[in-house]
């Protein structure tokens, strides 16, 4: 049960934490295209309390779980490798999307109809 709450604290709950991070700047990319300043901000802070609320109690625990069952068959099958590979990628897929949505811009993580059309 200790390691549980130290993979917890110590690596699902700051990877959720960053893909929430994501979000908002996500979220920041599209509120841009609304125009006035405070409904940007209203928009911004109203998905901020949705996403927050969603990591917390949807997306951690889930993940958790995934890694309990990982944790749970690896060690039956493979020893601790399955679960080392599994936060290999899960942290490779957050690093990933953090460096095409900074680098490269939030356009190319989001499908082509959800970019905001530039005004000229």
């Amino acid at each position: 049960m200790k390691s549980a709450k130290a993979l917890r604290s110590y690596y699902v709950l700051p990877c959720c934490l960053l893909m929430l991070n994501l979000c908002v700047e996500l979220v920041s990319y599209k509120a841009r295209g609304l125009g006035d300043p405070l409904v940007q901000v209203i928009a911004i802070m109203a998905m901020v309390l949705f996403g927050g609320s969603m990591v917390a109690f949807v997306v951690s625990p889930a993940i958790e779980t995934l890694v309990g069952w990982v944790q749970r068959k690896s060690r039956s099958t493979a020893g601790s490798f399955g679960e080392v590979l599994f936060l290999f990628v899960l942290g490779g897929v957050v690093f990933w999307l953090y460096y095409r949505v900074y680098i490269l811009g939030p356009e190319t993580v989001l499908p082509a109809a959800w970019h905001n059309h530039k005004l000229h």
